[in-house]
């Protein structure tokens, strides 16, 4: 306890508390602008780091990753332009909100969902960050590429008209993610002699070319159409029956969050799709989702955001990332001289706790931001369409070259969209490819690593009884969609 008050003091120098209402003010808008990203942003900001003193430093990365990752869902819900990763699934639900008039409702719902999963992430962290940490080094390859299969089953249930051609698209993610040099053993697969590809597919221009250069794509057509403008004059924040009504799914979202963020090199991304799906499976309502659901907004952005804040435990207490925003955080730490990992928790309690209260901070600050600046937000959505859409198409090649300074990545950004409108007009979902893309090295390295552990033994993976609950999960996942169909034709025969 003593560390926690200690760690809090640290923050209210009044230097401290501007550097962090800073970062917030960044994130939010780096997030907001479709083709920029947290990463990016926290790269650029570490060379300035350097001249002040641990604490703001770090704290002022920290609250710029926390609000990057709820400023996505701005232009996700009102331009279907996701500005950071975690927001693929906002859009899902809160694109279609905002386009039948209700796009302050959208935010309103958007930002108290971010707000309450990323406080009750870090009041969990706060309290049990040393227990929690400890549970995460149980998770070797074996039970990580079980996590990630369980993960790829869950793409069946996304959007999409069928659930075959969403696992199609995932394994047409999956097939990208094998593109470079593999890690293992070497071997230089699908480069064609590009050197810019050894590394792999980068999923940043990816997301970018799927949805806002297909978005773009779809939009063209209709340049010049007669459209009702998204009007949001200011943020409708949910009432408290709404909010009752929508409780659990919050709750549920932000333990999804929670677990999943705490597992090293999850992050967001993978919590928003899985916070989705899950209040998708749990909703009376399951065929709303896809066309404005209330809980098709609050799920991915409690879980995203609660991931957030437990990417930060791996990070700090092990020293191991857990998400790309976080690796870089990992790497300003060591350039100010702390090590990370246990020793940061027994050495230097207080730092750990001081970077919690400066992301609790964060949350709290991006709720007012949220409120004072949703009329400038919804701005964006009044922009002519021949004036908005070259700007997100400017946007999007900046993002895309400044993720790796490469031209090959705005190549692969042009491509995706072409993709990406195709499998919008043919029923086939964005996001399950994206997903497959982010898991598919994971399988393919956990699994090497496995087989390497067990002498390419498979049935030693059963061994573990987490491997077994992973995939006892998987398997009830990918036969939900078959028994429901059953229950359904039997229901209409009868």
């Amino acid at each position: 306890m003593d560390a926690i008050i200690e760690g809090f003091s640290l923050l209210l120098e009044i230097e401290n508390i501007i550097l962090i209402t800073l970062g917030v003010l960044i994130g939010v808008l780096v997030g907001a602008l479709p083709g920029l990203s947290s990463p990016m942003a926290i790269a650029l900001l570490t060379p300035f780091t350097i001249q002040l003193e641990p604490i703001p430093a770090i704290a002022m990365m920290a609250a710029l990753y926390c609000a990057g990752t709820f400023g996505g869902s701005i232009t996700a819900i009102l331009i279907n332009a996701p500005g950071a990763p975690p927001a693929v699934a906002t859009a899902l639900d809160g694109y279609p909100m905002a386009k039948r008039g209700e796009p302050g409702r959208a935010l309103g719902l958007a930002t108290v969902a971010s707000v309450s999963g990323g406080i009750i992430s870090l009041i969990i962290f706060i309290v049990a960050a040393p227990t929690l940490a400890a549970v995460a080094l149980e998770f070797r390859p074996p039970e990580y590429f079980a996590l990630a299969v369980f993960a790829l089953s869950m793409l069946a249930s996304m959007t999409g008209k069928s659930s075959l051609r969403n696992l199609i698209a995932g394994a047409v993610g999956v097939l990208l993610a094998t593109v470079g040099i593999h890690l293992t053993t070497g071997v230089e697969r699908f480069t064609f002699g590009i050197p810019d590809l050894d590394e792999g597919i980068h999923f940043v221009p990816v997301l970018i070319g799927l949805f806002a250069m297909g978005e773009l794509l779809s939009q063209s057509s209709t340049l010049n159409d007669a459209v009702e403008r998204i009007e949001a004059k200011a943020m409708k924040l949910p009432t408290w029956a709404e909010l009752k009504e929508l409780k659990n799914c919050i709750l549920r979202s932000s333990g999804i969050g929670t677990f999943i963020g705490i597992l090293p090199a999850e992050g967001s991304t993978v919590a928003a799709i899985v916070g989705y799906n899950e209040a998708k499976r749990f909703s009376k309502k399951k065929d709303e989702f896809g066309t404005g659901t209330p809980e098709g907004i609050v799920g991915p952005e409690a879980a995203n955001n609660s991931a957030a804040g437990g990417a930060m435990v791996p990070t700090l207490a092990l020293g191991i990332p857990g998400s790309g925003s976080t690796a870089l955080i990992l790497a300003a730490l060591i350039m100010h001289g702390f090590r990370p990992g246990p020793y940061l928790l027994n050495e230097t309690p207080e730092f750990l706790y001081a970077i919690f209260g400066a992301m609790l901070f964060a949350n709290i600050a991006f709720l007012a931001i949220g409120l004072a600046g949703a009329k400038f937000f919804s701005l964006v959505t009044f922009i002519p369409k021949q004036i908005l859409w070259p700007s997100v198409f400017i946007f999007a090649v900046i993002g895309a070259y400044s993720s790796s300074s490469s031209f090959v990545d705005v190549y692969v950004m042009l491509v995706a969209g072409l993709i990406g409108y195709f499998m919008n007009r043919h029923g086939f979902g964005a996001a399950p490819l994206v997903m497959g893309l982010i898991l598919g090295k994971m399988v393919e390295e956990a699994f090497s690593q496995s087989m390497i552990i067990y002498d390419n033994n498979f049935l030693a993976l059963m061994e573990s009884p987490i491997v077994l609950f992973f995939f006892a999960l998987t398997a009830l996942n990918l036969s939900t969609p078959f028994w429901t169909g059953f229950k359904n034709r039997k229901a209409a025969k009868a």
